[in-house]
């Protein structure tokens, strides 16, 4: 260990008479925790709640859309999506028919999403339709039923095994005019993605059944695409764009939630300035502290350099001091933070309202970027603080020092 190194240590240990040096630098330590600790619990929150929601919208929907212009529905897309399968990033490429409708079920009614899959090849690619909280998937041989979100079965009364009545838009000409056609369904299961902005508007049923439903034909509503990548997916819509398929177009789980996610990443970074001026108030401690020991350690250092102390070696005896400072304060913090990261995450601390935020809890996700970041952010300013008492120490004369002592 260098001799600067361990007066920097007996400094910031301070006896009696210079008990007030020991609260002041007690005060930049703990300025420093505080800062990172705040740093790690509103990163990791964001961060945490970004992909929560990001792992839900992408579980229950697709990261590309291949969709028809004309809305009239995809014909040939058979033959498209064999071609999208042969590129390198593409996980799956399964066929959706969709149409909103109205539901009714034990008195009560409401609009739905009806949404009819290749429920055999869904199953590959999204968990939670293995994961039923209660009953079945629809069965081939039983063309007339119905999977439900479970807040959607909560908001219309109903469970497992009993019927709901669905409204078409797409209605028949009667002689009083048209009429919307109506459909009853026995309910053969109830399923739980963890979006609740899914699970309380989507009902699902056989793609066959729903062709028959909405009068498709053999036409589909659009082609959903899985990738391996979710951020390759601007690529992978340039090159399905160049397969040639007039009227084809592509769109991607960015653009779809655009808003959202460009508003997590704008709030992740104000966070990240607004917390880090408390970095930068325990900063302005650490350099209130440093100049006051140098002030109280003027004999001292006059001695020193009158033993062949060079101003280099007093300069870094008060850049150990704050470097010690700041080191203590970040690893103390991000310990302390990481601890109620866990805690928070374990025991589901902070509750939120499900049907605004799309998650029951509060998630806390602290990456390695991150923390690298608060790192080294939080020594860089600590350390440029100490760079003024540093070198207003090594410009002491000695003479003058020990003049008066």
């Amino acid at each position: 260990m260098g001799f600067e190194l361990l007066v920097a240590r007996r400094y910031l240990t301070a006896k009696r008479k210079q008990a007030f040096i020991s609260v002041i630098t007690f005060i930049s330590i703990l300025g420093v925790t505080i800062g990172v600790m705040a740093l790690v619990i509103a990163l990791s929150l964001i961060t945490g709640f970004q992909e929560d929601v990001q792992s839900k919208i992408l579980g229950a929907t697709s990261h590309l859309m291949i969709s028809d212009l004309s809305g009239e529905g995809l014909k040939d897309y058979r033959i498209l999506a064999q071609e999208i399968k042969k590129f390198p990033e593409v996980e799956s490429v399964t066929p959706v028919v969709y149409n909103t409708v109205l539901m009714t079920g034990s008195g009560r009614s409401t609009g739905a999403l009806l949404k009819g899959i290749d429920i055999s090849e869904e199953m590959k690619v999204a968990n939670w339709l293995s994961k039923l909280p209660s009953g079945t998937l629809p069965s081939a041989e039983h063309q007339e039923e119905i999977l439900l979100g479970k807040d959607l079965a909560a908001s219309l009364g109903v469970s497992v095994g009993e019927v709901v009545t669905v409204l078409v838009p797409s209605g028949r000409l009667t002689p009083v005019g048209v009429l919307p056609r109506s459909r009853t369904f026995k309910i053969c299961g109830l399923f739980s993605s963890g979006l609740y902005e899914f699970d309380s508007t989507t009902a699902i049923i056989s793609m066959s059944l729903a062709q028959k439903v909405f009068n498709l034909g053999d036409r589909i509503s659009y082609l959903q695409v899985r990738i391996k990548d979710i951020f390759a997916a601007e690529k992978v819509a340039e090159k399905i764009q160049q397969l040639g398929h007039p009227g084809v177009y592509a769109t991607t789980w960015m653009e779809l939630n655009r808003s959202l996610f460009s508003a997590l990443r704008l709030e992740k970074t104000l966070l990240f300035l607004t917390i880090s001026l408390i970095v930068l108030v325990a900063a302005l401690n650490i350099i209130a502290g440093l100049v006051l020991m140098v002030m109280e350690k003027t004999r001292d250092i006059g001695i020193l350099m009158a033993m062949g102390a060079t101003s280099r070696n007093i300069k870094k005896i008060f850049l150990f001091q704050g470097a010690i400072i700041g080191v203590i304060g970040t690893m103390v913090g991000l310990g302390l933070g990481l601890l109620w990261c866990w805690l928070a995450n374990t025991f589901k601390l902070i509750k939120v309202p499900v049907d605004i935020y799309q998650i029951s809890y509060v998630p806390f996700h602290p990456k390695i970027l991150d923390l690298a970041l608060i790192v080294l952010v939080t020594l860089g300013i600590t350390f440029i603080s100490t760079i003024f008492p540093s070198r207003r120490a090594a410009k002491i004369d000695p003479v003058m020092a020990l003049k008066y002592e």
